[in-house]
């Protein structure tokens, strides 16, 4: 009784089901915009603690179990990696890293105050960039862990009971970038981006254990390049892939369009979506607008597609239309936001 009573709900939920659901791809803009006639751009290296915190920073490096150099080590490598992007993308003439410019933070991993207006625009002017990217925090920031569990060691003598030390590190990567537009004097952007890391080492006593933690300097490094090119792409469109409902079931137009549809005929479903528009019946008639709207949509007409959905809602009331005329209407905002980038790399 209970395996027929499961039969009749799958049974009941699949002949109910009067919607199905198209993928689509859309490309949304860059979170960060940058002006059109920023076109040469330079990068510094603003991570490096003063010299007068020298005791402060000694103090952070034990307390955090850092090696020698480890952070300018990562800081070059995730500098690198906004270099490599940003030249790849062909937004802009000239990438340049300026090394010359030699300008501290106050402290190790702090996101310090923003450069002075004068200090950024002298950069420019004598490097000759419309733009700075300033990689403003670089900090590896590690905690070491031990346990202990009982081993056998193999000696000539035989096998000898011991402890062996297991030492597990893990380290957080934190970053910290801006984007200095001295024409404007704005911040286009100011965005941390931080990674965590695990590494683990065994050995007879706690120092062999951790010894064999050593080699985490060349992942630091390659954390640091990726997280620099992820920073890069914030300038960047991208696309996401999405999902739409359109409705399947009303009358034999419907089902008909549906097998169009799943067949790759969307031309063919939406001849005769259109001609159920004009069907007397409120219930088909609003279907049929709605999935006009889809296919409006799909064809990139955004301004059709938001008529379509709101002559649905209007008609029926149904929240599936009224989700859909926000979503359009976003949609369409975006793509204001992303033409507007695009006349910008012009």
């Amino acid at each position: 009784m209970k395996q027929i009573s499961i039969f009749i709900l799958i049974t009941i939920v699949f002949i109910s089901c009067k919607t199905d659901l198209v993928y689509m791809t859309v490309t949304e803009p860059a979170p960060v915009s940058i002006p059109g006639y920023v076109k040469n751009v330079g990068i510094i290296d603003r991570s490096i603690p003063a010299a007068e915190n020298k005791v402060r920073n000694i103090i952070d490096d034990v307390l955090s179990a850092k090696g020698p150099e480890l952070d300018r080590e990562g800081a070059k490598e995730s500098i690198r990696g906004v270099k490599d992007a940003l030249l790849q993308n062909n937004r802009f003439q000239t990438v340049t890293f300026l090394d010359k410019v030699d300008i501290k933070t106050a402290g190790a991993g702090m996101f310090p105050s923003p450069m002075s207006w004068d200090v950024v625009e002298k950069i420019c002017k004598e490097n000759n960039v419309d733009a700075i990217f300033a990689l403003e925090l670089f900090d590896t920031d590690s905690k070491i862990s031990y346990s202990t569990i009982p081993t056998t060691l193999n000696t000539p003598l035989g096998g000898i009971r011991a402890v062996e030390t297991s030492a597990t590190m893990a380290t957080m990567v934190k970053t910290g970038w801006r984007i200095y537009d001295p024409q404007s004097k704005l911040i286009l952007d100011e965005f941390p981006i931080s990674e965590s890391l695990t590494f683990s080492g065994k050995g007879v006593n706690p120092l062999a254990a951790a010894s064999a933690l050593l080699d985490r300097k060349e992942a630091v490094k390659q954390t640091g390049y990726k997280v620099g090119q992820t920073y890069a792409f914030r300038i960047l469109p991208y696309n996401i892939r999405v999902n739409r409902e359109y409705y399947i079931k009303g009358n034999d137009n419907f089902i008909m369009a549906k097998r169009m549809a799943r067949a790759g005929n969307w031309d063919g479903a939406a001849e005769l979506w259109k001609k159920e528009t004009n069907n007397t019946k409120i219930k088909i008639k609003q279907r049929a607008y709605y999935n006009m709207a889809i296919i409006s949509e799909i064809n990139g007409d955004l301004d059709n597609a938001i008529e379509w959905s709101q002559k649905s809602y209007e008609m029926s009331g149904k929240r599936l239309s009224l989700n859909y005329v926000n979503i359009l209407k976003c949609r369409k905002n975006e793509n204001n936001r992303l033409k507007l980038q695009g006349d910008q790399t012009q």
